[in-house]
């Protein structure tokens, strides 16, 4: 199976579920999508994937590790594992790929879904699409 068919199945599974990507925290690429929202141009999963990244590899997230690493003794990186961010109308949940550290999976809902349901599909399919991430 491919990521993309993966990532496609995942949103599928969920209800209210709008998007799913797995996005290369080192250079902020795309390494798979799925969405079925006709507004969700390029631009604007480029966009998400930018801030994804910023969330969890950013400017301000390094110089924080810095700190506690200096507080420490003991370098800290890389230590942001989740995050659930919530708008007008998505939830978006987003954790790091089992046993690639540089792999983000995303999946966005409308605030229709379960928050409990969004977790256990995120984290039951963190776990098979690990092997299909480069």
């Amino acid at each position: 199976m491919s990521l993309n068919n993966a990532l496609k199945e995942l949103v599928g599974e969920v209800d209210g579920a709008l998007a799913c990507a797995v996005i290369d925290l080192s250079s902020g690429l795309m390494l798979g999508v799925h969405h079925d929202v006709p507004y969700f141009s390029q631009d604007y999963v480029d966009a998400v994937a930018a801030s994804a990244v910023d969330m969890f590899r950013g400017r301000t997230i390094r110089t924080v590790e810095k700190l506690l690493s200096a507080e420490r003794g003991k370098e800290v990186a890389n230590s942001i594992k989740e995050v659930q961010m919530t708008t007008n109308g998505t939830y978006h949940f987003m954790t790091i790929v089992k046993d690639k550290p540089d792999a983000l999976l995303v999946l966005i809902t409308d605030r229709s879904a379960n928050l409990g349901m969004g977790w256990t599909s995120i984290r039951r399919a963190n776990t098979a699409l690990s092997p299909l991430c480069p």
